[in-house]
C-alpha cells in the first residue's frame, strides 16, 4: 500500500502492521509454525480496553477498511471512519487479514520453514482456526473483549464464529449477508472457482511461484464468483444483450473470432482486476475456509449453538442477494435468543449491496453500537 502522509506526525491509522502470534494447530490436523497476522487500526484504545471494534473483511478484501492517515480509500468508508456509524473518533477499530491471505498474513505465498513458499503444502485453515489466531492478536493488543465484531459475507461468517467460539469476548455482533453455514449450492459455486484455478496449465499443483502464475484460472474463478455477487436485474439493466462496441457477437468466421457482449467484457474486466492484486493459492485457501463455514459444527443444533453467546446481535441481508439468500439471515435471526430483526438493504445490485449500500443501515447500526 502506498501511504501519503499529510501531516508531520508518524502515521498510525490505516497503516498495515504485523504481529507474530506463534504456532497454530489447525482444526483439520495441519500445523502452521510462527504465524504472522497483518492488521490495521484506527482510533485509540481507551484505558480499560472497552472501545475496541473488529471489522472482518470479505473474501478478497484487505485490511484497509477506511482511510486513516492515508489517501487510499477504504472498502467500507460508509461504515467506518470519523463520524461514521463505526466512528473512529470513538472506537478503536481493528481489521485483520485472514490466515491464508495474501495481504501480509501467513498464507501459501509466505516462506515455509525451509525458506520456500508454502505453495501446495499450505494446510486447510477453517474460519474457526482464523478466529483462534485473531484472539491471540487481540491479547497482544490488550483487548479482553470486543465492544463489537462485525462483517459482511465471509466477514459476517467470521464475526459469527467469534461470537460463538469466544462468547465472553464479544459484546455485540453484526452478521451481514451470510447465514449460519455455507449451503450445498454455495459450496458448489466455490468448488467451480477453485477448480478453475487448479486446472490452469500454470498451476503446477500450487507450486508456481518460480514460474508463471495461473492467471487465467484465477480470472475465470473471479468471473464465476462475480456472477453470484450481482443480480439478474443488475446485469440485464446495465448490459442487456448489447455488444461490446466495436465488437460484434454475431460476426466472425470462426467461433473463437466472434466479438463479445458487454456483459462478457465486464466479467473479463473483473477477472483482470483481481489477477493484478491477488494470489491464486490464497484465493483457493480462503474460498475453502468459507466452504468450511458451519457455526454448528460439533456444537449441536443452531439454537443450542447460538445460546452460548450473550452478544447483542444485528442481522442484515440484501433483498436481491442470490448468493446468501435473505432466508438464511432470517433462519439465523429466528434461532437467536430473544427478538432479533433482520434489517434489509434494498438494492437491485445483489450480494455486493452489503458493501455499496451499507449506508442504508447507518442509523440502525449507530443504535446497535450505542452504549
Amino acid at each position: 500500500m502506498t501511504v501519503t502522509v499529510t501531516r508531520t506526525t508518524v502515521p498510525e491509522h490505516g497503516i498495515v502492521r504485523y504481529a507474530s502470534i506463534g504456532g497454530l494447530q489447525l482444526e483439520a490436523g495441519g500445523y502452521l509454525p510462527d504465524v504472522t497476522l497483518a492488521y490495521e487500526t484506527w482510533g485509540t484504545l481507551n484505558e480499560d480496553g472497552s472501545n475496541a471494534v473488529l471489522i472482518e473483511h470479505a473474501l478478497t478484501g484487505s485490511t484497509h477498511v477506511t482511510r486513516g492517515d492515508t489517501e487510499e480509500p477504504g472498502w467500507w468508508e460508509q461504515l467506518a471512519g470519523p463520524g461514521a456509524p463505526v466512528d473512529t473518533n470513538r472506537f478503536f477499530v481493528v481489521s485483520i487479514n485472514i490466515v491464508g491471505g495474501c495481504y501480509g498474513s501467513t498464507g501459501p505465498s509466505s516462506p515455509a520453514p525451509d525458506g520456500h513458499p508454502w505453495g501446495s503444502r499450505f494446510p486447510l485453515v477453517t474460519l474457526r482456526d482464523s478466529t483462534a489466531a485473531e484472539a491471540r492478536l487481540a491479547d497482544q493488543l490488550g483487548i479482553d473483549s470486543w465492544f463489537a465484531v462485525l462483517g459482511g459475507s465471509m466477514g459476517g461468517a467470521r464475526a459469527l464464529e467469534w461470537a460463538v467460539t469466544f462468547p465472553e469476548r464479544v459484546q455485540r455482533c453484526a452478521v451481514i449477508s451470510v447465514g449460519a453455514a455455507s449451503t450445498a449450492e454455495q459450496i458448489a459455486f466455490a468448488q467451480a472457482q477453485t477448480l478453475a484455478i487448479r486446472q490452469d496449465a500454470n498451476f503446477n499443483g500450487g507450486d508456481y511461484y518460480n514460474g508463471t502464475a495461473p492467471e487465467e484460472g484465477l480470472a475465470l474463478a473471479r468471473r464465476i464468483a462475480h456472477i453470484t455477487y450481482r443480480s439478474p436485474v443488475e446485469l440485464d439493466g446495465r448490459f442487456g444483450r448489447s455488444p461490446q462496441a466495436p465488437e460484434s457477437p454475431l460476426q466472425g468466421e470462426q467461433l473463437a473470432a466472434r466479438g463479445r457482449y458487454q456483459v462478457e467484457s465486464y466479467l473479463d474486466h473483473q477477472g483482470t482486476k483481481l489477477v493484478q492484486r491477488f494470489d491464486a493459492n490464497s484465493y483457493i485457501a480462503i474460498t475453502e475456509a468459507l466452504m468450511s463455514h458451519d457455526v454448528c459444527r460439533g456444537r449441536g443444533s443452531l439454537v443450542q449453538t447460538l445460546s452460548s453467546s450473550s452478544a447483542r446481535f444485528f442481522v442484515a441481508a440484501v433483498d436481491s442477494d442470490r448468493l446468501y439468500f435473505p432466508s438464511q439471515s432470517r433462519e439465523l435471526a429466528q434461532a437467536l435468543p430473544g427478538e432479533v430483526d433482520v434489517h434489509l438493504i434494498e438494492a437491485p445490485i445483489g450480494h455486493d449491496g452489503f458493501l455499496t449500500e451499507i449506508g442504508q443501515l447507518g442509523n440502525q447500526l449507530r443504535e446497535h453500537l450505542s452504549a
